[in-house]
């Protein structure tokens, strides 16, 4: 209350349902005796924090359209999949429908599939 806002604003923003701003940060580091930046720097890290997690999301095609059997020699949420494109592109060409080579197109791109495809002599593509 010292700080002149709601315990729920802080519940929010401990919680990581709202960040920290720059005027409510002064007033805690201040009242905390805290170094000038101490809030907004831990605001950064976790806003850091939670970019690196969305991009991990879009560092894999949508799994939901991929059948697992496909890769039934591996578990799928293990497969590197750039560092594996050439065999995933190849067995979801050789052996996947239709929706699991569009989507494995969309996630890779019409040029490195055809690049791949090429390169194995597969003229599946199109």
């Amino acid at each position: 209350m010292s700080l002149g806002v709601y315990p729920q604003t802080l519940s929010a923003i401990t919680s990581g349902k709202r960040g920290m701003n720059i005027p409510l940060s002064i007033k805690a580091e201040e009242a905390l005796g805290l170094e000038e930046g101490f809030f907004m720097t831990l605001q950064v890290f976790y806003d850091i924090k939670e970019e690196k997690h969305k991009q991990q999301i879009n560092r894999h095609p949508d799994l939901s359209k991929i059948r697992r059997v496909i890769f039934w020699d591996t578990p799928i949420e293990k497969i590197d999949w750039e560092n594996q494109k050439r065999p995933v592109i190849k067995r979801i060409f050789e052996r996947g429908n239709q929706l699991e080579k569009e989507e494995i197109t969309r996630f890779y791109g019409k040029q490195t599939i055809a690049e791949i495809l090429s390169k194995e002599g597969d003229q599946t593509f199109h």
